[in-house]
Protein backbone atom coordinates (compact mmCIF):
# COMPACT_ATOMS: atom_id res chain seq x y z
CA UNK A 1 0.00 0.00 0.00
CA UNK A 2 1.28 3.48 -0.87
CA UNK A 3 0.70 6.31 1.62
CA UNK A 4 1.18 10.06 1.54
CA UNK A 5 1.67 11.67 4.96
CA UNK A 6 1.38 15.46 5.16
CA UNK A 7 2.44 16.47 8.68
CA UNK A 8 4.58 19.41 9.84
CA UNK A 9 5.57 18.01 13.24
CA UNK A 10 8.93 16.36 12.58
CA UNK A 11 8.65 13.97 15.52
CA UNK A 12 5.16 12.76 14.56
CA UNK A 13 6.13 12.46 10.91
CA UNK A 14 9.27 10.45 11.69
CA UNK A 15 7.29 8.19 14.04
CA UNK A 16 4.62 7.51 11.41
CA UNK A 17 7.09 7.00 8.56
CA UNK A 18 9.11 4.50 10.57
CA UNK A 19 6.05 2.62 11.80
CA UNK A 20 4.39 2.24 8.40
CA UNK A 21 7.62 1.38 6.57
CA UNK A 22 8.48 -1.30 9.12
CA UNK A 23 5.10 -2.86 8.32
CA UNK A 24 5.82 -2.89 4.59
CA UNK A 25 4.03 0.25 3.41
CA UNK A 26 5.46 2.56 0.76
CA UNK A 27 5.52 6.04 2.29
CA UNK A 28 6.03 9.50 0.82
CA UNK A 29 5.73 12.64 2.91
CA UNK A 30 5.68 16.42 3.05
CA UNK A 31 5.92 18.92 5.91
CA UNK A 32 4.50 21.85 3.97
CA UNK A 33 0.96 22.32 2.71
CA UNK A 34 1.93 23.37 -0.79
CA UNK A 35 4.42 20.52 -1.18
CA UNK A 36 1.84 18.06 0.12
CA UNK A 37 -0.83 19.29 -2.26
CA UNK A 38 1.58 19.00 -5.21
CA UNK A 39 2.45 15.39 -4.35
CA UNK A 40 -1.21 14.47 -3.86
CA UNK A 41 -2.18 15.91 -7.24
CA UNK A 42 0.78 14.55 -9.20
CA UNK A 43 0.95 11.01 -7.84
CA UNK A 44 -1.41 8.17 -7.00
CA UNK A 45 -1.73 7.03 -3.39
CA UNK A 46 -3.95 4.50 -1.70
CA UNK A 47 -4.52 6.64 1.40
CA UNK A 48 -3.54 10.19 2.43
CA UNK A 49 -2.88 11.08 6.07
CA UNK A 50 -3.40 14.83 6.29
CA UNK A 51 -2.74 17.15 9.22
CA UNK A 52 -5.14 20.05 9.76
CA UNK A 53 -2.61 22.78 10.62
CA UNK A 54 0.20 23.11 8.07
CA UNK A 55 2.54 25.87 6.84
CA UNK A 56 1.45 27.81 3.72
CA UNK A 57 -1.73 25.81 3.13
CA UNK A 58 -3.97 24.13 5.68
CA UNK A 59 -5.20 20.56 5.51
CA UNK A 60 -8.74 21.78 4.91
CA UNK A 61 -7.56 23.90 1.97
CA UNK A 62 -5.60 20.98 0.55
CA UNK A 63 -8.56 18.63 0.85
CA UNK A 64 -10.88 21.18 -0.76
CA UNK A 65 -8.44 21.50 -3.67
CA UNK A 66 -8.12 17.73 -4.08
CA UNK A 67 -11.87 17.18 -4.20
CA UNK A 68 -12.25 20.09 -6.64
CA UNK A 69 -9.75 18.30 -8.90
CA UNK A 70 -11.86 15.10 -8.66
CA UNK A 71 -9.17 13.43 -6.55
CA UNK A 72 -11.05 10.89 -4.44
CA UNK A 73 -8.09 9.31 -2.62
CA UNK A 74 -9.28 8.17 0.84
CA UNK A 75 -8.07 10.77 3.34
CA UNK A 76 -7.71 10.76 7.11
CA UNK A 77 -7.55 14.15 8.81
CA UNK A 78 -5.31 14.52 11.87
CA UNK A 79 -5.88 17.39 14.26
CA UNK A 80 -5.51 18.60 17.81
CA UNK A 81 -9.00 20.03 17.31
CA UNK A 82 -11.25 17.58 19.10
CA UNK A 83 -14.58 19.42 19.12
CA UNK A 84 -17.47 17.86 17.24
CA UNK A 85 -17.93 20.94 15.05
CA UNK A 86 -14.33 20.61 13.82
CA UNK A 87 -14.81 16.94 12.98
CA UNK A 88 -18.00 17.77 11.12
CA UNK A 89 -16.18 20.52 9.23
CA UNK A 90 -13.44 18.15 8.10
CA UNK A 91 -15.84 15.40 7.11
CA UNK A 92 -18.13 17.78 5.24
CA UNK A 93 -15.22 19.02 3.12
CA UNK A 94 -14.56 15.47 1.96
CA UNK A 95 -12.42 13.73 4.58
CA UNK A 96 -13.15 10.02 4.88
CA UNK A 97 -12.08 9.80 8.52
CA UNK A 98 -10.94 12.06 11.35
CA UNK A 99 -8.54 11.28 14.18
CA UNK A 100 -7.81 13.62 17.09
CA UNK A 101 -4.31 14.02 18.50
CA UNK A 102 -2.86 12.38 20.46
CA UNK A 103 -3.57 8.98 18.94
CA UNK A 104 -2.03 5.52 18.92
CA UNK A 105 -0.21 4.25 15.86
CA UNK A 106 -2.24 1.04 16.03
CA UNK A 107 -5.53 2.93 15.76
CA UNK A 108 -4.30 5.03 12.84
CA UNK A 109 -3.03 1.95 11.04
CA UNK A 110 -6.36 0.18 11.55
CA UNK A 111 -8.20 3.16 10.08
CA UNK A 112 -5.82 3.30 7.12
CA UNK A 113 -6.40 -0.39 6.42
CA UNK A 114 -10.16 0.07 6.72
CA UNK A 115 -10.20 2.93 4.21
CA UNK A 116 -8.02 0.96 1.83
CA UNK A 117 -10.33 -2.06 1.96
CA UNK A 118 -13.35 0.17 1.45
CA UNK A 119 -11.80 1.83 -1.61
CA UNK A 120 -11.00 -1.53 -3.18
CA UNK A 121 -14.35 -3.14 -2.58
CA UNK A 122 -16.69 -0.15 -2.82
CA UNK A 123 -17.63 -0.53 0.83
CA UNK A 124 -17.88 -4.32 0.71
CA UNK A 125 -15.40 -6.70 2.28
CA UNK A 126 -15.79 -9.32 -0.42
CA UNK A 127 -14.70 -8.90 -4.05
CA UNK A 128 -16.21 -11.44 -6.46
CA UNK A 129 -14.82 -11.78 -9.99
CA UNK A 130 -16.17 -14.85 -11.72
CA UNK A 131 -14.93 -17.88 -9.79
CA UNK A 132 -12.41 -15.76 -7.84
CA UNK A 133 -13.37 -14.51 -4.37
CA UNK A 134 -11.21 -12.07 -2.41
CA UNK A 135 -11.88 -11.45 1.27
CA UNK A 136 -10.12 -8.14 1.93
CA UNK A 137 -10.57 -8.44 5.70
CA UNK A 138 -8.83 -11.81 5.87
CA UNK A 139 -6.52 -11.08 2.92
CA UNK A 140 -7.54 -14.44 1.50
CA UNK A 141 -8.27 -15.58 -2.04
CA UNK A 142 -10.30 -18.57 -3.22
CA UNK A 143 -11.07 -20.00 -6.65
CA UNK A 144 -14.17 -22.16 -6.94
CA UNK A 145 -14.25 -22.12 -3.12
CA UNK A 146 -10.73 -23.58 -2.89
CA UNK A 147 -8.07 -21.55 -1.05
CA UNK A 148 -5.41 -20.01 -3.28
CA UNK A 149 -2.21 -19.28 -1.31
CA UNK A 150 -0.55 -16.05 -2.46
CA UNK A 151 2.66 -14.36 -1.39
CA UNK A 152 2.41 -10.82 0.00
CA UNK A 153 3.56 -9.29 -3.30
CA UNK A 154 1.21 -11.46 -5.35
CA UNK A 155 -1.71 -10.37 -3.18
CA UNK A 156 -0.72 -6.68 -3.38
CA UNK A 157 -0.35 -6.88 -7.15
CA UNK A 158 -3.72 -8.62 -7.48
CA UNK A 159 -5.43 -5.84 -5.49
CA UNK A 160 -3.61 -3.19 -7.52
CA UNK A 161 -4.84 -4.69 -10.79
CA UNK A 162 -8.38 -4.90 -9.42
CA UNK A 163 -8.21 -1.32 -8.24
CA UNK A 164 -7.45 -0.39 -11.87
CA UNK A 165 -9.93 -2.87 -13.31
CA UNK A 166 -10.68 -2.65 -17.02
CA UNK A 167 -7.59 -0.50 -17.59
CA UNK A 168 -4.13 -1.54 -18.75
CA UNK A 169 -1.57 -1.21 -15.96
CA UNK A 170 2.03 -0.74 -17.13
CA UNK A 171 5.17 -2.25 -15.63
CA UNK A 172 6.29 1.20 -14.51
CA UNK A 173 3.02 1.76 -12.62
CA UNK A 174 3.37 -1.59 -10.88
CA UNK A 175 7.01 -0.96 -9.98
CA UNK A 176 6.19 2.47 -8.58
CA UNK A 177 3.34 1.11 -6.51
CA UNK A 178 4.86 -2.11 -5.16
CA UNK A 179 8.61 -1.71 -5.33
CA UNK A 180 9.37 2.04 -5.23
CA UNK A 181 10.91 1.72 -1.77
CA UNK A 182 13.61 -0.58 -3.09
CA UNK A 183 16.73 0.81 -4.75
CA UNK A 184 16.88 -2.06 -7.22
CA UNK A 185 14.56 -4.79 -8.36
CA UNK A 186 15.30 -7.62 -10.74
CA UNK A 187 14.25 -6.68 -14.26
CA UNK A 188 11.81 -9.57 -14.58
CA UNK A 189 10.37 -9.63 -11.03
CA UNK A 190 7.05 -8.16 -12.23
CA UNK A 191 6.75 -10.67 -15.07
CA UNK A 192 7.54 -13.53 -12.68
CA UNK A 193 4.93 -12.31 -10.16
CA UNK A 194 2.34 -12.02 -12.94
CA UNK A 195 3.27 -15.52 -14.14
CA UNK A 196 2.65 -17.02 -10.70
CA UNK A 197 -0.64 -15.14 -10.31
CA UNK A 198 -1.88 -16.38 -13.68
CA UNK A 199 -0.76 -19.91 -12.85
CA UNK A 200 -2.75 -19.82 -9.60
CA UNK A 201 -5.82 -17.90 -10.82
CA UNK A 202 -5.96 -18.86 -14.50
CA UNK A 203 -4.31 -17.41 -17.60
CA UNK A 204 -7.57 -15.78 -18.66
CA UNK A 205 -7.90 -13.83 -15.39
CA UNK A 206 -5.03 -11.41 -16.07
CA UNK A 207 -4.74 -10.36 -19.69
CA UNK A 208 -1.34 -9.37 -21.11
CA UNK A 209 -0.80 -6.63 -23.69
CA UNK A 210 2.66 -6.82 -25.21
CA UNK A 211 4.64 -3.65 -24.61
CA UNK A 212 1.78 -2.07 -22.66
CA UNK A 213 1.05 -4.02 -19.51
CA UNK A 214 -1.71 -6.08 -17.87
CA UNK A 215 -5.43 -5.83 -17.24
CA UNK A 216 -8.13 -7.47 -15.15
CA UNK A 217 -11.51 -7.17 -16.82
CA UNK A 218 -14.63 -7.04 -14.67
Amino acid sequence: MKLLIIEDDANILSFLERGFREDGYIVESAMDGLDGEYLALQNKYDVIILDWMLPNKSGIEILTSLRAHKNTTPTIMLSAKAEVKDKISGLSIGADDYLSKPFSFEELQARVESLYRRSLSNGLNIIQIGSITINVDRKSVTKNNVDVPLTAKEYELLLFLIQHKNAVVSNSMIEEQLWSDQEYINSNVIQVTIYHLRKKLGKEFIKSFRGLGYKVEI
